[in-house]
């Protein structure tokens, strides 16, 4: 099952569009699924159903982030470097998304209430939050292994 596959299960079976990323890369990340979760809880729905930043691509950057990001707040190389991936990672989401905002990518006007919507069959297939979170398990597969996946990010 490729990451992608498993981040696609994740997030049928529950979790968020960020944890469901983060999660499918957990024991690359040597993290724990508990942690994982916990870490990336607070990005659904575009930030805590906000509506902003995707949580696909939240949840991407952040495995990202833990494996290549630097650690310390002087390298400005290191982070000159960081920042230039991050900008390459989001410019391949938008090729393929049209945008890395959540509103923007479903349609929708702006932040929601804090509840949660029910995760039925019609939820799942009115939105494209499954095609985003494949994306972004894919670019960070891709990051991982540039050889295996034809090509890097």
């Amino acid at each position: 099952m490729t990451k992608s596959e498993q981040a696609t299960e994740l997030f049928k079976n529950g979790y968020s569009c960020s944890q469901a990323v983060l999660l499918a890369f957990a024991e690359e990340l040597n993290l724990d699924r508990e942690t994982a979760a916990k870490i990336a809880s607070s990005f659904g729905g575009g930030m805590g159903r906000l509506r902003e930043v995707c949580g696909a691509f939240s949840g991407l950057l952040m495995a990202a982030g833990l494996k290549f990001g630097p650690s310390d707040p002087k390298d400005v190389t290191a982070k000159t470097a960081h920042y230039a991936l991050v900008q390459k990672l989001a410019a391949r989401f938008k090729e393929e998304n049209g945008s890395i905002i959540c509103r923007e990518l479903l349609q929708l006007s702006g932040p929601q209430t804090p509840q949660p919507q029910p995760r039925t069959a019609q939820y799942y297939k009115k939105r494209p939050c499954q095609k985003m979170i494949a994306c972004a398990a894919r670019l960070m597969e891709q990051l991982l292994n540039p050889q295996e996946q034809g090509k890097g990010v």
